[in-house]
């Protein structure tokens, strides 16, 4: 595609491509007149911020809800590190504070509901200070101390938006969230029927539907039980499982 650059941008590899004017004289000479430039797309900063929020405003992420302090801030700041460093030979990187702004609010977000606090008490608990080639600069960090090894840090921000012509594109991909088990799978590998407490050649029962466990007239035991934990399975060993089958009341074990 042919683009008129004095009058529109050329997309290219996620950059706005654009001759440069300007009637700024420096020593004599014009500045930047007819040079190229590198732009961050308005566009972009929208798309990669959208993610983050619900509604106009920066919200949290259920998903990572119950992950560590240190894989959220981790995750976060991998992300955001990843499009600052993609983009900072670009001459308007500065607007990248916008995409900072939301992702900030949406990590302090997630570590607020993940610990049922607030914004700013999670910002005061993980406010640090790093040092960049720029100076001093304020970041979020979550601390995993290792003993007789240093401790694992994890940092959202730190890095200065400021245009770097050498700069060398490091676009990694972030680690994937690993997302915990769900909550049958851990109840059966724990191994222990809830039931009787037996180890005993464990299995799982399911029903169909959470009505079939509050029909009219006395119920067993094992059926009380599920309809109180609102479940639809149960992890029974062989006895129990068998007296299910077998529709039989059982009298749980005290």
């Amino acid at each position: 595609m042919i683009t008129h650059a004095r009058t529109r941008a050329a997309r290219f590899l996620g950059y706005d491509i654009i001759t440069q004017h300007s009637t700024r004289i420096t020593r004599g000479r014009r500045a930047t007149t007819g040079g190229i430039g590198l732009r961050v797309p308005r566009d972009v900063i929208k798309a990669k911020a959208a993610p983050y929020m619900k509604r106009g405003k920066p919200a949290h992420r259920p998903a990572w809800i119950s992950e560590s302090d240190h894989t959220i801030i981790a995750t976060y700041g991998a992300i955001y590190r990843g499009i600052v460093q993609y983009y900072l030979p670009a001459g308007n990187v500065f607007r990248l504070n916008r995409l900072k702004w939301v992702m900030e609010t949406s990590m302090l977000k997630t570590l607020a509901a993940k610990h049922d606090s607030s914004v700013s008490k999670m910002a005061k608990k993980h406010k640090a200070k790093t040092e960049t080639p720029e100076g001093i600069r304020t970041c979020f960090e979550a601390r995993v101390e290792r003993q007789g090894r240093k401790p694992l840090v994890a940092r959202f921000g730190g890095i200065p938006l400021k245009r770097n012509k050498q700069a060398v594109i490091n676009d990694r991909q972030p680690s994937q969230v690993t997302y915990p088990h769900r909550e049958l799978i851990q109840r059966f590998l724990n191994g222990k029927c809830e039931l009787c407490a037996s180890t005993d050649d464990i299995h799982v029962h399911h029903v169909a539907r959470l009505a079939d466990l509050t029909r009219p007239g006395p119920q067993p035991e094992w059926t009380q039980s599920m309809a109180k934990r609102r479940r639809k399975t149960i992890v029974v060993c062989r006895t129990c499982h068998d007296t299910i089958h077998s529709a039989k009341p059982r009298t749980l074990t005290q």
